[in-house]
């Protein structure tokens, strides 16, 4: 384990480090008199993020202090750290990564991301956003789901077809339970974005297109994602057993890449085999 002293040095270092690759015009202060060392003083960051010079002194020199994540939200803005940088010096103090950015959320899959679902040959594979449209897909999830390229891009939503697609409905025996867990899904992941408009759109959308999803969105139930087996009937082949996995890019944390993956229960995987 880390110790305390550890992480305050490197946190310490790290200040130091940015502040070094800053100078006076990068913040719009004058340059003054020439410096007898590059960088911008303690004095200017301190001042900047309004924290006495003395605790900003401290904290390079990684004294056993505690710094608010206020004052570590206003560090991170005066250097100009980035999104991944600011991540780290929070969690060397002991806090959570910053909250996303409240940006729109993708339509469409980037390309790296879309060559991964294509690389995935013979796995039914696609990719949500954040508020669960789906934005890419590969052929076999094209086969699993015929009508995903016909859906209006506006109804391209995962959630969205689980309440109000009558195929999907007839895809899913198990639809009751099925849509309770994608709705106690969505709202895990999606909590901290309901507020933002678009999601909001949806959520209030649903709510009047669909008596089951006002009735499951008022039980305010909350459940994290768990791999599992699903199972699917599909009209061509009858029943399918498949696993379901998800996973997160390490350089998109706003998508979410869910693969199917056959189930070798004496049938699937050569019903599975008939549909591609």
């Amino acid at each position: 384990m880390v110790s305390g002293e550890t992480r305050r040095g490197e946190l310490g270092a790290l200040l130091r480090s940015r502040r070094g690759q800053l100078g006076p015009a990068d913040l719009g202060l004058p340059a003054g008199p020439r410096r007898r060392s590059p960088g911008l003083r303690r004095e200017e960051v301190a001042a900047l993020s309004g924290v006495s010079v003395t605790w900003y002194t401290w904290l390079e020199q990684g004294r056993d202090t505690h710094p608010s994540r206020q004052v570590l939200d206003a560090l991170a803005r005066t250097l100009r750290l980035s999104e991944a940088e600011h991540a780290y010096v929070l969690s060397l103090a002991g806090y959570s990564a910053p909250r996303p950015s409240a940006a729109a959320a993708p339509r469409t899959a980037p390309a790296h991301v879309q060559r991964l679902l294509d690389a995935q040959v013979g796995l039914a594979a696609f990719a949500i956003a954040s508020d669960w449209h789906i934005v890419g897909w590969n052929a076999a999830y094209a086969a699993l789901y015929p009508g995903i390229a016909e859906v209006a891009d506006e109804d391209r939503n995962l959630l969205w077809l689980v309440f109000t697609d009558p195929s999907v409905r007839r895809l899913l025996p198990r639809w009751e339970e099925d849509s309770r867990r994608f709705l106690a899904e969505f709202r895990a992941e999606a909590g901290p974005r309901l507020g933002e408009a678009g999601v909001a759109a949806l959520v209030e959308r649903l709510r009047s297109a669909s008596a089951r999803f006002e009735a499951g969105w008022s039980d305010h139930d909350v459940r994290g994602f768990t791999s599992r087996e699903r199972l699917f009937h599909h009209p061509r082949t009858g029943d399918l057993r498949l696993e379901h996995h998800q996973l997160t890019p390490a350089d998109h944390p706003d998508l979410q890449v869910v693969v199917y993956t056959p189930i070798d229960d004496g049938c699937t995987p050569a019903r599975w085999a008939t549909l591609l």
